[in-house]
């Protein structure tokens, strides 16, 4: 049984994030799939904890270099979800206590849509409206000279974010 499923929504049209996306995806369903099948889920919760580390680290450097404000709610997301991660790997490795990692595996499965939708979605619309490349690292735009209409983005990328 899939946790999670790969859809149509969850497509932003940028090629390296949509395939980042669709690995963490496979990655949850791999762990999930060990949690049902009662075996040792830890080497696949590695695997994805590794996988969302590198993930969100690749994320955090194109919001710098798209001129998001340093804090913004998209990478204070990033922050909690990997602070949670890895207190459940603590909880399982120290305590014994494998509980928190199935509770996180649902519980990442109901985020990961809805912020893939949300701040992902902005983030793919403020690179591309700065022209960054995220194969070469190049910017159009880059944060300092954009427009103040477009500078800095902030929040969750959107202007209107308040967070």
């Amino acid at each position: 049984m899939n946790t999670l499923a790969w859809t149509d929504s969850l497509v932003l049209n940028q090629p390296q994030l949509d395939t980042t996306h669709q690995e963490f995806i496979e990655l949850l369903n791999a762990f999930g799939d060990a949690l049902d099948a009662g075996v040792d889920a830890l080497p696949a919760y590695h695997a994805l904890l590794a996988h969302t580390e590198d993930h969100f680290a690749m994320e955090e450097d194109w919001m710098a270099r798209c001129g998001f404000e340093p804090q913004n709610c998209h990478s204070s997301q990033h922050a909690m979800v990997l602070n949670v991660m890895r207190e459940a790997l603590r909880y399982a490795n120290e305590l014994n206590d494998r509980e928190p990692l199935g509770i996180l595996r649902n519980e990442l499965a109901s985020w990961f849509p809805q912020h893939a939708e949300m701040m992902d979605a902005a983030l793919a619309w403020t690179m591309e409206q700065r022209g960054f490349d995220p194969v070469t690292g190049n910017c159009r735009e880059p944060a300092a000279t954009a427009t103040a209409a477009e500078a800095p983005a902030h929040s969750c990328g959107a202007g209107g974010c308040s967070g």
